[in-house]
């Protein structure tokens, strides 16, 4: 949150793009929500969704990639522009956008190779014959009439934006999309006008351009472009400036500019980055093509505070920033950094939930913000109390003080009830600990840093080495208590009969000194701890084995960060053992099913486990014994999951309870 006598930011200027002005200088990128239906139509979830962010302060809303054909849907749910019965939808959209004091743009796509036919049958095409890059599905190569019948359908697609009262247009042109697909020689291997030298590999996107500004050539159009793929054989710089300086001549009032390319977990890191990529890491590739055009230029790549965004302003890298996941964790980014509400900002912590819940065609949810998608994700719900708190008599014990307690402490305390949060451990936290262990997760903190920060705000005691008891709990005199005590680590289902050293992940995680230098360590268990703590001491162990049950390896974290991990283990020369379920450990060795077989694996010099946890419950029977009602938040409440499973059953079980407070009067009282 900015002090209030800090001057005015570049990031609140106002700006222009073409006739379009801009109230500042951040745009909401696009990114799918599967908040559609399954044909296509926008829902009031769209709605709701879209005019929260701009009434949390952004200029611009880009909203999601609209399909552009019935035969190239995106996801199951993803919204369509392919025929005018869309325009009645997307005009509720815009008019309530609109209302909320923003411009909204529609981004329009083809993904071309990139078409699964796991999604509604889609047949992938492209620049030329291969096969889909994640799926294996053959590609058709698309012949000069199917090129003319695409660009028509772009051209009939922005006619539609433009009755549904959009501001402008974008294309679609990065992230290995097929106007990227016929850019890239990586594969475009066409020998037509439409393959070989730059000039014909971009024709396919400035026919379509020039083709949308001769019917339109009112409507502002933009082009979202990958400034590089971050991969060996892909276009050069010199290319995508030739690109941005050819789009400019033709007419379009900005270049958007993103990075990489969805082809495969590995390269897609670079379109939605995990917590180890530097912040503002798209910079250096977007200044060349800022210094080459004199159309704004709009710049992606994991901002997650306004000193991020307003440094990339100040260097001159970009004209405006697109915020994207940013917003997704706060719709009110803009108007905390602006420092027109006083809270701290939700910072997004790069987790991918969020994107990798849209790859497995579930609807998107963010762990930062638990109100993500659902008809209460507003101001007034996810900061209450901003119009002044009022006090009740009402009292809500905490006891757990990590991220779970802490939110359903916050949503208490701003809605006036007097709280305390009560931890057993010197030091509140949780699992925090554990999540910030591993190498690059620093910025994972931003789930706790927030919390802290609120209820420091709200006054709100965290006592720390408190064991509860029935006579203290009475002394505090609750009307309630939320029950935050989280998980321990889960005991081996297995039979043990070895003298090696078992470790639970845990331990090794918050001392890794318990590992001895250059030892031979095996990880019973590859979900996302497993891994990341064989990260944690590869580079201390001289050797590391992963043994992993299922399939694959960590199938609950989002891909693109499991990639992440998976390429710095393959570089310390971990190796990884799946379908390997563990029987037993006897003597030297473990004993895992392969089939019919069992098979032997050296336990090595120390052994840890990473095979889950357990709710930790026991508090329940101190409350009822002191005869306060209770609820429970949190891992205990659940099979122990993750921060999003978390967060979100506590703040939903703080406003349920809400609901069952009885109504006192109360005095209100404001937050200085």
């Amino acid at each position: 949150m900015l002090a209030p006598d800090r001057p005015p930011m570049l990031l609140q200027q106002p700006g222009r793009m073409g006739p379009l002005r801009l109230k500042n200088r951040v745009v909401m990128g696009p990114m799918g929500t599967n908040f559609g239906t399954t044909d296509g139509f926008s829902t009031e979830r769209d709605k709701i969704y879209y005019a929260e962010r701009a009434r949390g302060g952004a200029a611009m809303i880009i909203t999601e990639a609209m399909v552009v054909s019935g035969n190239a849907r995106n996801h199951r749910a993803s919204l369509c522009i392919f025929d005018d019965r869309f325009i009645p939808g997307l005009a509720d959209l815009t008019k309530a956008v609109h209302q909320a004091g923003s411009l909204v743009c529609g981004q329009l796509n083809h993904r071309g190779m990139l078409l699964r036919r796991s999604v509604l049958g889609m047949e992938p095409v492209g620049p030329s014959p291969g096969k889909n890059p994640a799926t294996g599905d053959e590609v058709r190569a698309l012949s000069k009439s199917d090129i003319a019948e695409i660009q028509e359908q772009f051209l009939a697609s922005a006619v539609r934006l433009y009755r549904a009262g959009y501001d402008a247009v974008e294309l679609h042109a990065a992230n290995g999309y097929l106007f990227q697909q016929f850019f890239t020689p990586r594969h475009n291997r066409r020998e037509d006008d439409y393959g070989g030298p730059v000039e014909n590999r971009m024709r396919l996107l400035m026919e379509t351009v020039r083709l949308i500004r001769s019917e339109l050539p009112d409507f502002p159009m933009m082009v979202r472009l990958s400034a590089t793929e971050y991969v060996d054989g892909g276009y050069l710089q010199a290319d995508i400036v030739t690109l941005s300086k050819a789009l400019e001549a033709a007419g379009v009032i900005a270049i958007d500019l993103s990075g990489g390319t969805n082809e495969t977990p590995e390269l897609s890191r670079y379109c939605i980055q995990p917590p180890s990529f530097p912040r503002r890491f798209l910079e250096p590739y977007a200044r060349p093509i800022k210094d080459a055009v004199t159309v704004p230029v709009i710049m992606a790549g994991r901002m997650l505070t306004p000193e991020d965004a307003e440094g990339v302003l100040q260097a001159g890298s970009a004209d405006y920033i697109a915020l994207c996941r940013a917003l997704v964790a706060d719709p009110h980014w803009c108007i905390k950094a602006f420092g027109e509400v006083k809270r701290p900002i939700r910072h997004c912590i790069s987790c991918n939930v969020c994107f990798e819940r849209l790859t497995l065609e579930l609807d998107v949810a963010c762990v930062q913000n638990p109100l993500m998608g659902t008809e209460f994700e507003t101001l007034a719900r996810l900061e209450p109390g901003l119009e002044g708190i009022r006090k009740q008599d009402t009292r809500v014990l905490v006891i757990g003080g990590g991220v779970a307690g802490l939110e359903a402490a916050r949503v208490f305390a701003a809605n006036g009830h007097q709280v305390e949060v009560w931890e057993r451990k010197h030091q509140a936290g949780g699992q925090m600990d554990l999540a910030l262990a591993a190498p690059d997760k620093e910025d994972v903190s931003g789930v706790w840093t927030y919390r802290v920060a609120a209820l420091q705000q709200f006054k709100v005691p965290i006592r720390t080495g408190v064991e509860p008891t029935v006579a203290s709990i009475r002394g505090f005199g609750p009307d309630l208590i939320v029950i935050a005590t989280g998980a321990v680590p889960r005991d081996a289902p297995f039979p043990i009969n070895t003298n090696v050293p078992i470790i639970q992940a845990w331990d090794v995680l918050r001392s890794p000194e318990l590992i001895p230098e250059g030892s031979s360590v095996t990880v019973v268990g590859g979900g996302m701890v497993g891994i990341e703590t064989a990260e944690c001491i590869a580079r201390r162990a001289g050797h590391v084995v992963i043994l992993e049950g299922q399939s694959v390896v960590a199938k609950e974290m989002a891909r693109n960060n499991r990639w992440d991990v998976l390429l710095r283990l393959r570089e310390a020369n971990a190796q990884i053992v799946t379908d390997a379920p563990v029987v037993s450990i006897e003597g030297d060795a473990i004993l895992c099913g392969s089939g019919q077989q069992i098979v032997r694996h050296p336990a090595g010099d120390r052994i840890v486990l990473a095979i889950g946890a357990r709710p930790l419950r026991d508090v329940c029977q101190l409350a009822d014994a002191a005869g306060v009602p209770w609820v429970m938040a949190g891992d205990c409440n659940n099979v122990p999951g993750d921060f999003l499973a978390a967060i979100r059953d506590a703040s939903m079980i703080a406003w349920a309870a809400e609901e069952k407070f009885p109504t006192r009067s109360g005095k209100t009282c404001t937050l200085r």
